[in-house]
């Protein structure tokens, strides 16, 4: 083993001891559902924090979003709960299932073909659970 790979695993063995400190039960979580505890924001409140508010001329909240997201699919679409919210958000800022759907593509020049995959069966859940939301 490295010097880097012994220092990453001393650091991974110290944070999960002081998981364990904190709460022992946190050992054993899973972040599933985590992507619902954060609400999805408004349009408007959207462009305010992420879009052109704070540079004039900048990307709008939509073209950031979809930024994040290649970028969550480009490391190997690892992140699910971000991943989905960011799509939920990428829904709420005008973006349609195309435009989601060919960033993701388009990362799997960069993710790989299993990165893209996910990416999709991710987008694809929050795509129907957003058609039911629209259903009732």
């Amino acid at each position: 083993m490295n010097d880097f790979a012994r220092m990453y695993a001393q650091m991974m063995q110290q944070g999960t001891a002081m998981v364990k400190a904190f709460n022992p039960a946190l050992e054993d979580y899973t972040p599933e559902g985590f992507e619902k505890l954060m609400p999805t924001m408004p349009r408007d409140w959207m462009e305010a924090m992420f879009g052109n508010s704070f540079n004039k001329d900048g990307l709008d909240a939509k073209t950031r979003l979809m930024i994040t997201l290649a970028g969550l699919v480009a490391v190997g679409a690892t992140a699910e709960p971000q991943i989905k919210y960011t799509v939920r958000h990428l829904i709420e800022a005008g973006a349609t299932k195309k435009e989601i759907a060919e960033v993701i593509y388009q990362m799997s020049m960069l993710g790989g073909i299993p990165a893209m995959n996910k990416a999709l069966a991710l987008a694809q859940g929050v795509f129907a659970e957003h058609d039911e939301e629209d259903d009732a």
